[in-house]
This record gives structure tokens, sequence and C-alpha cells, in this order.
């Protein structure tokens, strides 16, 4: 099996989208999957032009020359794609959004309805690769992450595919976080993101109690705030020292 994770955060390493990835990356390995986590970031990835070439004048392939070409195959190949994006503004990153437009090949312009009676575009290639989304906000409460849910959800209908595990993550830069009184809590959140890579390789959805154990809280949400704001407290009183 093979799991190809597209990170849509402009921090790449650095972001706390990539310590959930890495986590669940090394459950996956641990469970016999072929891994690979490619920083969108670090690719020239331009914006779609809306030309419809990639329909009718190179069917498959888009006309714009970028690194799109190689991640497209990439997406093809593999058996479940992980997007992996910070929330921007309720949404996916900008980086994200690019690569998503940018996916358009993969379907054919023809139109058919689903099972509900909405139209979709068919599929160009025999099978479409599984759908695991991760993604962090700053804000605390997981409820900042209805969009991208219901947006996941749209874009595996559109490509005759499934979601098969959402892991979200309210208060995401506690995991960032090195006082030492918060590591054994973070320490229990990677956990369960391990237990969710296994689990998807082996069983193709995550349990419900990793499913429940992912969705709590890593600390209170006041105590998180309350850490939040003195944070930033600190950085801006650093900023007015130096000005």
């Amino acid at each position: 099996m093979k799991i190809t994770v597209f990170n849509g955060s402009p921090r790449a390493e650095k972001g706390n989208t990539h310590i959930m990835v890495e986590e669940f990356l090394s459950g996956a390995k641990e469970a016999g999957a072929e891994t690979e986590n490619i920083f969108l970031v670090k690719n020239n990835i331009k914006h779609c032009l809306g030309c419809y070439n990639c329909w009718i004048q190179t069917p498959g392939e888009c006309i714009i020359k970028d690194d799109m070409k190689e991640l497209l195959s990439k997406f093809i190949e593999t058996d479940i794609v992980v997007f992996a994006t910070p929330l921007y503004v309720d949404n996916v990153s900008g980086i994200m959004k690019n690569f998503m437009d940018r996916l358009i090949p993969v379907l054919d312009p023809y139109f058919k309805k689903d099972e509900n009676g909405e139209c979709r575009h068919t599929n160009r290639y025999n099978k479409s690769p599984k759908i695991v989304v991760i993604s962090n906000s700053g804000f605390p409460e997981q409820s900042h992450f209805q969009v991208l849910q219901l947006l996941f959800r749209r874009i595996a209908k559109n490509m005759q595919s499934e979601v098969i595990g959402e892991i979200y993550r309210g208060g995401g830069p506690i995991l960032g976080n090195k006082m030492l009184l918060l590591t054994p809590f973070i320490h229990n959140y990677k956990k369960c993101l391990h237990k969710a890579g296994k689990e998807i390789v082996e069983n193709l959805k995550l349990s419900d109690e990793t499913i429940q154990k992912l969705e709590k809280p890593i600390i209170p949400d006041e105590q998180y705030i309350s850490g939040a704001n003195k944070s930033w407290d600190k950085t801006l009183a650093k900023i007015k020292d130096k000005l």
C-alpha cells in the first residue's frame, strides 16, 4: 500500500501540520505502508488557468509547465492520499487550493449523475486514491473544521472516492511547545496519531475509540487560551523593545 501526503503548510518541516503528519506516517510505516511526504511549498505550482486544455488539447495533462506534472502522477499512482493543511480562514491554505485546482486533469469533461442525482465529471482512470485529511487550527475548538469536513466530502464525491479518515486538531500550536509540563499531554496525543496511521493501513478506517481520543482537547481550552495570549504578549513586547 502506498500513502502519499501532500502538505500544504507554508512552514513545511517547521509547521505543526508536519508534526501531525510525521506521527501518522510513523504508524502507517509500522503497519507496512510505503509512504511519501511532499511539501507543496517546495514545488512550483502555478494557478489553474481555467482553459480546459487538459480536457481538449492535451487530455489528462495540464499545458502549464511546472512541477504539477510529477505531482499529478504521484497522486494517480497512490492508494491513499493525505491532504494535510493548516486551517487558514476556515479553509485550506492557498498553496493547497492551487494544488487541488490543478487536479482537474484526473477527470474527464463528460457529465454523469451520481447515486444522489447530482452531476459529476467522469473519472479518467479506473480508480481514485482514498482520502485522509489532516489539519490543525490555532483556535482550540474542533468546530472550526466544519468547512473542511464538508469540503473534502464534496471533493471525494467529485473524484468518485471516499474520505476514510479525518484528523483535526484544535489548538495546534501546542504540538510544538517545549514546556516540560506539557510534554506528557503532547506525547499521549502523538501516540493516538501513530495508532491512527496503523489503523488506516490495516482497516482503511479509524476506530471509534481512536476518533474519540483524537477529538479530545490536549489541554483545557481555558488553559490553552491563557497560554496563547501570554505568548503573544511576550512576542509583541520583544518587537516593541526593538523599535
